[in-house]
């Protein structure tokens, strides 16, 4: 495997676990930005109303795009053993 080739796959890599990870952490986020907007107009501070949200949404996000997320990890695979199997050619 040349250098040029390492470097594709470790890009490659990287972009299916920011598409793997993306939805869930964007949710999250939105629901934190949320919640914490809602924190600072009622000035309620509890550290529990923060996380079980989004832990909730977390969840649903993940089983929502899990076929999706399932499926860029599949062909993402499915192309390194192809490079396996021709010796990094």
């Amino acid at each position: 495997m040349t250098q040029s080739g390492a470097l594709d796959l470790l890009q490659q890599a990287i972009w299916v676990t920011m598409i793997a990870s993306g939805p869930v952490v964007v949710s999250a986020m939105v629901v934190g930005i949320v919640i914490a907007i809602l924190q600072a107009l009622t000035q309620v501070q509890e550290m529990t109303l923060t996380f079980v949200p989004k832990m909730l949404v977390g969840v649903g996000v993940a089983a929502l795009s899990g076929s999706y997320v399932g499926n860029v990890l599949f062909v993402f695979t499915e192309q390194v053993y192809a490079l396996i199997g021709t010796g990094f050619k």
